[in-house]
């Protein structure tokens, strides 16, 4: 049953992308059929077999490591606070932002990351069929952040079609940054965090290459660069360390107005019809929760969190997993992990556009004006990724 759900699933996901999609006569076909078998394989290797739960476990026990010195320069600076050893979300899991962007910053001044970034994104681009930049932006996005990413392209951007600035903008929507993996780490499974960010990657080809098919190898001859002034090691150190804190800072505002937001659209929608908000915006997703083979009783908590995350962030929805995992089975937890892991929200829009329009501003106003297809776009990606991981959950 499951994977005659998967096949449905697949074919409306599919379905879904064209229904917004441009110049259909250059759809890679063959493409998209390779990246979505390599996605396949990829989520059997890193979910059902020795090798890979080890890899992800690895991986997945670097970032407890990293978490726990985190947590040495939270409990000096806070330590009235975090010694009691109460949770505290703040300092638990947005903190530790900090401590991993200096990390990140660190890999950037010895020009570690930069190599890492291309050497990745050239190897992707011959699997992908996506141009260099393409997939240098794939990477980059990950690595760096979705809005930081954009400054590699300052000297050309202002050379950008339309076409090539939405798939770089919906890329940048439909992955995550490392400096904030370690943060959802602290709420869902870190193996299917790390699952994620790879499935994502495949992904987000895979829509793109449907809804905005393009010859992506123009403009490749143009160099991407993203050396500016250089810095002492200690004045980058200074920069990475207040950038980290200003993320923290913003995600907690975030939190906040959300999260506060929420409750009182939920008082009024239950005063006036009797059902809360988000159980409202649930019943739109409800048959895509189907879809991934949530189970029936499950399929409603499961598309409001869906929903929660769309209309406000993947935080927002991960603490309202969190707080209904004992509700749900594991296979559920799991490919709802696997939904939230993305920065597909509304929320986004501003963040990517505004970091675009720093560098020009007609391209950011480019970006503003198809912000919906972005999130359209990127919600998908989110769906596909779900898609696979459940077919794959559902074999064992």
């Amino acid at each position: 049953m499951h994977i005659v759900q998967f096949l449905i699933g697949l074919v409306v996901v599919l379905a879904l992308t064209q229904l917004v999609a441009r110049d259909r006569k250059n759809i890679k076909i063959r493409s998209v059929i390779q990246l979505l078998v390599i996605e396949i394989a990829l989520a059997f290797f890193l979910l059902n077999t020795t090798y890979g739960l080890a890899i992800v476990g690895s991986i997945s026990s670097v970032f407890t490591k990293l978490m726990d010195f985190a947590g040495e320069g939270t409990k000096f600076a806070f330590g009235g606070i975090q010694n009691k050893e109460e949770f505290s979300f703040f300092l638990n899991v947005l903190m530790p932002i900090v401590f991993i962007s200096v990390l990140i910053g660190i890999l950037q001044h010895i020009r570690v990351l930069p190599v890492v970034i291309r050497a990745i994104g050239f190897v992707l681009s011959k699997i992908s069929g996506m141009g260099k930049i393409e997939s240098f932006n794939a990477i980059s996005s990950m690595m760096v952040g979705q809005s930081e990413n954009f400054i590699a392209y300052k000297n050309i951007i202002n050379t950008f079609d339309e076409k090539r600035m939405y798939t770089l903008a919906a890329t940048a929507m439909s992955t995550v940054s490392m400096s904030i993996v370690g943060s959802y780490m602290q709420m869902i499974e870190p193996r299917f965090v790390v699952t994620a960010l790879v499935l994502n990657l495949f992904s987000t080809f895979v829509v793109l290459s449907l809804i905005n098919p393009y010859d992506s190898a123009l403009g490749e001859d143009e160099l991407i660069s993203n050396e500016g002034h250089r810095v002492s090691f200690f004045e980058m150190l200074g920069e990475y360390i207040l950038t980290g804190f200003k993320i923290a800072v913003i995600v907690a505002a975030m939190l906040v107005g959300f999260i506060a937001l929420i409750a009182c659209v939920n008082f009024i929608f239950t005063s006036i019809f009797g059902i809360n908000f988000q159980t409202m915006l649930g019943y739109v997703f409800w048959p895509f929760a189907w879809l991934m083979g949530v189970p029936s009783h499950e399929a409603l908590t499961a598309s409001s969190i869906m929903a929660t995350k769309l209309v406000t962030n993947e935080f927002v929805a991960m603490l309202e997993l969190k707080n209904q995992a004992a509700h749900l089975s594991s296979y559920t937890r799991g490919v709802l992990s696997i939904f939230l892991v993305s920065f597909a929200n509304f929320s986004s829009i501003g963040i990517i556009a505004g970091a675009v329009k720093g560098l020009d501003e007609e391209r950011g106003n480019m970006v503003s004006r198809f912000g919906l297809k972005l999130v359209y776009g990127s919600s998908l990606v989110s769906i596909l990724s779900a898609l696979i991981a459940g077919l794959v959950l559902a074999s064992y």
